[in-house]
């Protein structure tokens, strides 16, 4: 089998990290309260410092996916088991330790692992669309997004399916993990090959041109809206829509809108331009999402329908914008390793930002989560910075990506 039909385990291997992004946010702090009474203030603030953590050893993490890229199998393979490993620990094994210090070492391995992992995965991306024949970079993209979209959704609902069927359902989802793991280090196995790829010449490469520049910053912005929306949505569901309990359907018909639409904005990009295409999924962001200023309480049902809509754009966001990004690096970084570390690092940038400066913002305005008595001005601000925040960012962006021109990538 040629190396260009080998995109379903893009794929599958995509669907592996996304299993140990976002899904790990929403699961292991609910587990570690439930579990061992770990209080959420102390779990909040670990996942802060890790988020923090995250910012500043991605571009170290990069410069080491440069230094063993030519034994790239080995170095993933490794990362994989201990992603892994520590997966298990973190869900499947009593404490050794503290939990709140075993929650934030094995939180520790798990991302770091996942930063590593990621890195090496979107550098060769690179290498393997730069050989395949017509719009590599957006095909490629359209496997991989699909893919990572997918791992979100079934990481999302995985222990509460599980619940039904067994009494330890994290440890179900652990070992589930495992064997996502083994299967997507399988199918990958011929594809981590950096022969004839050019050597890195290191950050300054990436950041003098002025292009792969405008890119990361457009990145960042463009980052910034999912950032604050995804730090405040359980807020706002549960006490401006009134809605507890309808958190987790609404955050996977988010998820699932946008692993669907994924391949509709590739393929389209592929007939119109990437540049194009993103412009149009950008301004329909703003117009779905805008209608959340107008909601209240009990207006769960109109809310749904905007995940449906803002989800469907995000699926141009996650699978554009890397292509675009990827297709300059094979141009003036071929490894590509040490980009991908600055690509990580500003997209977590962001998510660090919205955690400190969102949250207090809110306290300070008297917003208690779960009471049913916020103030009135404290729920206006929530509205603010859930819904108009994320619309005035997005334009940032549109006005940025209307101002770069993308013939070079």
């Amino acid at each position: 089998m040629q190396k260009t039909q080998r995109l379903p385990a893009y794929s599958l291997f995509a669907a592996l990290l996304a299993a140990a992004g976002l899904p790990i946010y929403i699961h292991a702090p609910k587990f570690y309260l439930d579990e061992y009474g770990v209080s959420l203030a102390a779990l909040g603030a670990v996942l802060f410092g890790l988020r923090l953590l995250d910012v500043v050893q991605d571009p170290l993490l990069g410069k080491l996916a440069e230094k063993t890229r030519t034994q790239r199998r080995t170095y993933v393979s490794i990362a994989a088991l201990i992603m892994a490993v520590a997966m298990v620990a973190l869900f499947a094994v009593p404490p050794l330790l503290p939990p709140l210090v075993w929650f934030g070492l094995c939180l520790t391995f798990v991302f770091s692992a996942f930063s590593f992992l990621t890195i090496n995965f979107y550098a060769q991306g690179v290498i393997k669309a730069d050989a395949m024949p017509g719009q590599g970079h957006l095909r490629l993209a359209r496997w991989r997004e699909s893919g990572a979209l997918t791992g979100v959704c079934v990481a999302s609902v995985a222990p509460v399916a599980l619940g039904a069927a067994m009494n330890a359902p994290f440890a179900g989802f652990a070992i589930g993990f495992c064997v996502l793991g083994l299967a997507a280090v399988w199918a990958m196995r011929e594809e981590w090959s950096t022969a004839g790829v050019a050597a890195s010449t290191g950050f300054a490469t990436v950041l003098k041109d002025p292009l792969a520049r405008r890119l990361l910053l457009i990145a960042m912005v463009n980052a910034a809206p999912v950032a604050v929306s995804s730090t405040l949505f359980l807020f706002f569901v549960e006490s401006k829509l009134a809605a507890p309990g309808f958190e987790g359907p609404l955050l996977l018909l988010f998820f699932l809108s946008a692993a669907l639409a994924a391949p509709v904005w590739s393929a389209l990009a592929e007939r119109f331009g990437p540049r194009n295409v993103l412009l149009l999924a950008m301004g329909l962001a703003i117009a779905a999402f805008g209608l959340t200023l107008t909601l209240g309480p009990g207006d769960w049902v109109l809310f749904a329908l905007i995940c449906l809509a803002s989800g469907a754009t995000l699926g141009a966001d996650l699978t554009l914008l890397p292509a675009i990004f990827a297709s300059r690096m094979a141009q003036i970084s071929p490894s590509a390793s040490e980009g991908f570390g600055l690509w990580s690092f500003v997209s977590k940038l962001t998510l660090a930002f919205a955690a400190v400066t969102l949250l207090p913002l809110l306290e300070r305005a008297g917003f208690q989560s779960g009471s049913l008595q916020n103030p009135p001005e404290a729920l206006a601000l929530l509205t603010l910075l859930y819904a108009a925040v994320p619309c005035a960012l997005k334009l940032i962006a549109i006005a940025l990506l209307v101002m770069t021109d993308l013939k070079e990538a």
